[in-house]
């Protein structure tokens, strides 16, 4: 197999973001280029054309390998139910939900399994397959049992690159740390090393570049400056997007402490006059234009976290007001009535009730079987407009409207959500709905006009996205010897096959 890891010293030093511009660059250059991340943890994720669950950035890692993303590229993903538990889906389908000491316990052989199927199959199509770590790949405590890091380089027998974040501070020691702890057999696999998120004068770190080349015998492939508005999507909550602060609306995200797919929001971002607020208590949310309450992985414990801080009280009330408030999967459950779990397959108690935020008349029965899918439909016609949308679903249980006023209208001929107040109120399974540009455009005037702003034109980021996946990998090769990266994993491949 012809291949690349990329580690990092640490999370969220930019593994994803490099793993996705090297993909592209691959996939400007003709090569059949995969990505691969054996084991995911992120309640961030992505839904495949056949219905299956990955971790998202493998899914829009696949969108710039310009291919179609699989489950193959994503064999495991857990999803965070707890502090000490998490639901194991593997190969798209949820299986289970374990601890941590009991999935290291009782799935380590079964994973070990998934890895080496998926690679059977990835190498059956494509010529490189650029694989992600995750973390760090010298956690002392883990590695006898890791599935993820250097157990996977040495599986799919490829070589890899360090990535380290300078912007954090501790650069050096960072790559000195990991290296070190490193067995020597794993250290002979590292062949570059990758400097992120670089600001300022370059010249200023020319010396550091010589001394940890000096020191580790390993090149430096590349200083990578910070990236603004690269567009990627992050994979997990140390990735969410900061707060911003700009003239015209002001939305406010209430954070739930199991956030899942929080990149239904981030098409705000590249909206001109909106700001984006992320809030976890009545005090930080102050008199925002509109509130998003996105999806969870674990909706009553969140709901409750919520209640206990004054939040629903506070929802209610600004309800009540005329506030605009939009609902997203678990958000939307939880602005309903009453949430009932008889099975506890949300709470992990059965029998589990809880009271909503009573903001729709709406209950939500929990049951066994998850829901992955990908939609299409139209606003209903009874809104007035039938824009079409498209999005994906991906939830526990079924909620029931004790009216009949929905949302969207699914090419299936399903009638989906809640729309009440004249679209003041909203709730529905959809992720992603903010991402059809002319819908989001449409909500945004309402509310610009409630608050005597004038309407904008719609800000079409879907038309921007594969241009930034160009923008990304030219970045990436502008500051990276990119025929060097190349040369490592074919100088590999070609030494091991004379061995």
């Amino acid at each position: 197999m012809k291949g690349i890891m990329v580690l990092g010293t640490a999370s969220d030093v930019g593994k994803s973001l490099i793993a996705t511009a090297i993909c592209r660059a691959y996939a400007n250059e003709g090569v059949r280029v995969a990505p691969f991340k054996s084991q995911n943890m992120s309640n961030n994720s992505y839904v495949t054309s056949d219905g299956k669950e990955i971790g998202r950035a493998q899914g829009i890692q696949a969108e710039a390998a310009r291919t179609e993303a699989t489950v193959w590229m994503n064999p495991i993903l857990l999803k965070p139910r707890s502090d000490q538990n998490a639901e194991v889906v593997l190969f798209g389908k949820a299986v289970n939900t374990l601890s941590g000491k009991a999935y290291r316990d009782i799935f380590y052989e079964k994973g070990l399994k998934a890895i080496s199927s998926a690679f059977e199959n990835l190498e059956d199509e494509y010529e490189m397959i650029v694989m992600e770590g995750a973390g760090s790949p010298v956690e002392i405590n883990l590695k006898d049992r890791e599935l993820v890091n250097m157990k996977v380089a040495e599986i799919a027998d490829v070589p890899a690159v360090l990535v380290a974040d300078i912007d954090r501070g501790g650069v050096f020691a960072s790559i000195i740390g990991t290296l070190e702890l490193m067995t020597p057999e794993e250290k002979l696999r590292v062949k570059g090393l990758i400097i992120n998120k670089f600001r300022g004068d370059l010249s200023l770190f020319e010396e550091g570049i010589k001394w940890l080349e000096s020191r580790t015998g390993i090149p430096v492939l590349g200083v990578l400056p910070f990236l603004e508005n690269h567009m990627i999507d992050g994979e997990d909550s140390l990735s969410i997007p900061a707060s911003t602060y700009k003239a015209g609306l002001d939305i406010a995200v209430i954070k739930p402490p199991y956030i899942s797919n929080f990149s239904d929001v981030e098409p705000f971002y590249l909206e001109h006059d909106v700001s984006v607020r992320w809030v976890s208590s009545p005090g930080e949310i102050g008199e925002p234009d509109a509130i998003i309450l996105p999806g969870t992985k674990s909706t009553i414990k969140d709901l409750q976290y919520f209640k206990k801080a004054g939040i629903g009280s506070w929802l209610r009330d600004y309800a009540a007001n005329g506030g605009f408030i939009a609902g997203i999967c678990g958000g939307y459950q939880m602005l309903g009535d009453k949430l009932i779990d008889p099975i506890g397959s949300d709470t992990g108690t059965a029998g589990s009730e809880e009271e909503g935020m009573g903001i729709i008349p709406a209950v939500t029965t929990f049951s066994k079987d998850k829901i992955t899918v990908r939609i299409e439909g139209k606003l209903h016609q009874d809104i007035g407009t039938t824009l079409t949308v498209k999005g994906y679903e991906i939830h526990l249980g079924q909620t029931e409207i004790g009216c009949r006023q929905p949302f969207l209208l699914l090419n299936n001929g399903r009638e989906e959500g809640f729309y009440g107040k004249n679209g003041r109120i909203i709730g529905t399974y959809l992720h992603h709905i903010f991402h059809n540009d002319e819908w989001r455009n449409l909500w945004l005037n309402s509310i610009r006009q409630a608050k005597g702003l004038p309407v904008q034109k719609p800000v079409y980021i879907g038309r921007l996205k594969d241009q930034k996946y160009d923008e990304l990998a030219d970045h990436l090769k502008e500051h990276l010897d990119w025929d060097r990266l190349k040369g490592i994993s074919y100088n590999w491949r070609k030494s091991h096959e004379l061995v």
